[in-house]
């Protein structure tokens, strides 16, 4: 039964708001004991808990956290490439199933990414002297890597790769499409704040909101690329043709040549 005007407005709605709901649910379901450790830190109120909370949480993200990130990625490829409809659960499992190694992978080496920037950034910025510089070097990195961490899910998501050309690949769309990466950063810094402030949007829609937005900008950023691509290599077609033709009128001009000589000689 389709509904029109006013009322298929609202069925629209509510069914986005169950599909958004339903996957985050998911999300933080499949990441409990990550969850379960940041909950635990940031309710503490003690340096020494949240510190013991923020290495346990790096331990368990590549674990938890990634490879159902990566199923959420799946789902929300499928939302913004026009397959509104498609079966939630089944397709959340499959992407976390088939993801798993490569997200895992890839989480253990963006969590020691991490690991070594805020290690040399506290560092740098403890110095008194003019290499204290250097930690917003460290800084601009670490702000690199998080645009590389959502390209680095879409990626996965979209395209058939191994994990070090998805990292690889992943920091080269975040460093050469910089207006997006950054666009996606504060976005997604965006959705955080307003999901604290407002605690349920971060059990229902936080990650699922997230997910989908980050991958609509990859989107449309790799459909530029791909136009791109598409009409370079029409006019390296074209250009192929045009020298082939360039060709054969002169091997036509040349024939033409001879035939007259020997007409000649005649």
């Amino acid at each position: 039964m389709e509904f029109r005007g006013l009322m298929g407005g609202f069925y629209r709605i509510s069914e986005w708001i169950m599909r958004l709901s339903a996957i985050n649910l998911l999300w933080i379901l499949c990441s409990i004991p990550f969850f379960f450790f940041a909950l635990a830190g940031l309710t503490s109120g003690q340096a020494d808990i949240m510190m013991q909370s923020l290495v346990l949480m790096g331990i368990l993200a590549p674990f938890t956290l990634f490879p159902s990130t990566a199923a959420m990625f799946t789902v929300a490829r499928k939302w913004v490439t026009g397959d509104e409809d498609v079966p939630l659960f089944k397709t959340f499992f499959r992407g976390y199933k088939e993801n798993f190694l490569q997200s895992m992978i890839g989480g253990i080496a963006f969590v020691l990414f991490a690991l070594i920037l805020f290690v040399s950034y506290r560092f740098y910025a403890g110095l008194d002297s003019a290499l204290s510089l250097l930690s917003y070097m460290f800084l601009a990195m670490g702000i690199l890597l998080i645009g590389a961490f959502f390209n680095f899910f879409c990626i996965m998501s979209h395209l058939h790769m191994k994990v070090l050309q998805i990292i690889k690949n992943a920091i080269l769309l975040t460093i050469g499409n910089p207006v997006t990466s950054v666009m996606t950063i504060i976005g997604n810094v965006a959705i955080v704040i307003i999901s604290f402030r407002f605690s349920f949007l971060l059990v229902f829609f936080a990650g699922s909101v997230s997910a989908t937005f980050s991958f609509w900008q990859f989107n449309r950023s790799f459909e530029k690329i791909k136009r791109k691509q598409e009409a370079m290599e029409e006019a390296e077609r074209e250009q192929e043709e045009n020298g082939q033709a360039a060709e054969l009128d002169a091997a036509a001009v040349r024939e033409d040549d001879s035939t007259k000589k020997e007409s000649d000689k005649l």
